[in-house]
């Protein structure tokens, strides 16, 4: 065998490796999904059945009726505190990106593993930290604010920011600052030229760290189950009391409708918003 059929055959070899790797992970990642999704559609043999089957035998949506009002509820409340989350968590990460690109503060390292510090520290022990600064709060106001959504949007604001700070400061460390140079030579205000040319470039970083805060704050655990209160609790929070108390398949069909909810999302925000464009050109950056 000569070598070049040596190469073409390792090459072929590759190839089906490679196929097979991608195959193996995207089937990976996706079972848990096709399995909740699966078992939510087996309907019930009988009026008292509530077994779970997979894949299912009767098709049906039997369960998705039977999602209790408390998790619709709960899940209502997540999607509106997570979307206040991304909108705060922008507004305080884009400006601290840029004080930490272009500023030439005294000890910016240690300001930068500052504002990465929520990203160290365990969620459970954030959570508790932020339910003790209420109480301490409260004892001194007589304002308690564990078990609002001021207090839940505090707490995941402080994981959340950090994501959008990282995003965005990576992108800014690519950006061309002659874009923003010719802006003021011809005579735009500083305001202006950030907001007609930096902040246009910039963008894919503030809508993927956005996007990065919304999941964080809709998937929190640790930190909600500390702050929330009968009646006013996370769909995450939710779900999983329920998963303690009562395991029936109406839990799969509600954890089913929020997969369909998210991707819905995921691809309304990439068609929109235009995130494959950051992948593509590495955040708008100059060369």
């Amino acid at each position: 065998m000569d070598r070049a059929s040596r190469y073409k055959i390792r090459r072929t070899l590759g190839r089906v490796a490679f196929r097979a790797y991608c195959a193996l992970s995207y089937i990976f990642l996706l079972s848990p999904m096709v399995v909740v999704i699966g078992t939510s559609l087996n309907g019930p043999k009988a009026s008292t059945d509530a077994s779970f089957q997979f894949p299912p035998e009767n098709i049906s949506l039997h369960w998705y009726a039977r999602i209790p009002e408390a998790q619709i509820e709960a899940l209502a409340l997540s999607f509106a505190l997570a979307g206040i989350v991304a909108v705060l968590a922008c507004i305080l990460g884009v400006p601290a990106a840029l004080g930490l690109v272009r500023s030439n503060l005294p000890g910016k390292a240690l300001i930068s593993t500052v504002f990465r510090a929520p990203l160290q520290i365990p969620s459970i022990v954030t959570g508790i930290a932020f339910l003790q600064l209420f109480y301490l709060i409260g004892d001194l106001t007589g304002v308690y604010w564990q078990g609002t959504l001021f207090g839940l949007v505090l707490g995941h604001v402080f994981v959340a920011t950090p994501y959008v700070v990282g995003t965005v400061t990576a992108v800014l460390q690519r950006f061309d600052m002659r874009l923003e140079e010719a802006a003021l030579i011809h005579g735009a205000s500083r305001w202006r030229a950030f907001r007609r040319v930096t902040l246009p470039v910039i963008m894919p970083g503030v809508y993927a760290g956005g996007l990065y805060a919304f999941m964080v704050s809709f998937g929190d655990v640790p930190i909600a189950i500390f702050l929330t209160a009968p009646g006013f609790v996370t769909y995450p929070v939710e779900l999983f009391t329920a998963l303690e108390n009562d395991f029936d398949p109406s839990i799969m069909a509600s954890a089913s409708m929020v997969i369909f909810l998210c991707l819905i999302l995921l691809l309304a925000v990439q068609k929109l918003v235009g995130l494959d464009t950051l992948l593509r050109t590495g955040g708008g950056g100059g060369r």
